[in-house]
């Protein structure tokens, strides 16, 4: 009886299709950089032309939930390890803590919008560098969501036992999307700070 491969054991780095998903990612991720890049230099172009930034103390939510986005990464770092020890146990809690951190984080976006509104920095006003703070927290928070839908699509496959191959894989394209938004909104939330 002969026994055909199918996708499930095929190593994912040697699959043409993981291939091009791994390739369609890296896209992103440049791409979400340019996009980002655009948001910023506007601000600053805006900043220099009026003379003003946004004028604002960014709530200290903004603060707190980058604490807890850091740390969704750490949990993160800690679930790709577990995989590659074949710890299952240990991936499934460090994956749910990442998801549960990474939900924390957006309920604190919304909880920080809504302390910027009560002080009457609303999304539509006549100073386009405090509207840009809700364009480029939301925009952020939209990659959040995709980046949970990444990481619960490798929890998926831990209480699914996918292989071994399968799961390093799946970890891997999680760590490289969920590492990148956390440095971008590092990035993001320093840049708002320093240009007040």
């Amino acid at each position: 009886m002969v026994h055909t491969l199918n996708q499930e054991e095929i190593r994912p780095e040697a699959n043409p299709s993981s291939k091009a998903k791994k390739f369609i990612l890296w896209l992103f991720v440049v791409s979400s950089t340019i996009m980002f890049g655009g948001f910023t230099s506007f601000y600053i172009v805006f900043a220099a032309s009026k003379g003003k930034g946004h004028g604002l103390v960014l709530p200290d939510v903004f603060l707190y939930s980058t604490i807890i986005l850091l740390l969704s990464s750490v949990f993160l770092f800690l679930a790709a390890k577990a995989v590659r020890k074949q710890q299952v146990q240990s991936q499934k809690l460090f994956l749910w803590l990442t998801v549960a951190f990474g939900a924390g984080f957006g309920y604190l976006q919304f909880d920080a919008w809504s302390a910027l509104y009560q002080t009457g920095a609303t999304l539509v006003n006549n100073n386009a560098a405090i509207s840009l703070i809700y364009i480029i927290s939301g925009m952020h928070l939209l990659h959040i969501f995709a980046g949970l839908l990444i990481i619960l699509n490798s929890l998926w496959g831990a209480y699914r036992n996918v292989p071994q191959a399968t799961a390093v894989y799946r970890i891997e394209i999680a760590s490289i999307f969920w590492h990148f938004i956390d440095i971008l909104w590092i990035y993001l939330y320093v840049f708002l700070l320093l240009n007040s």
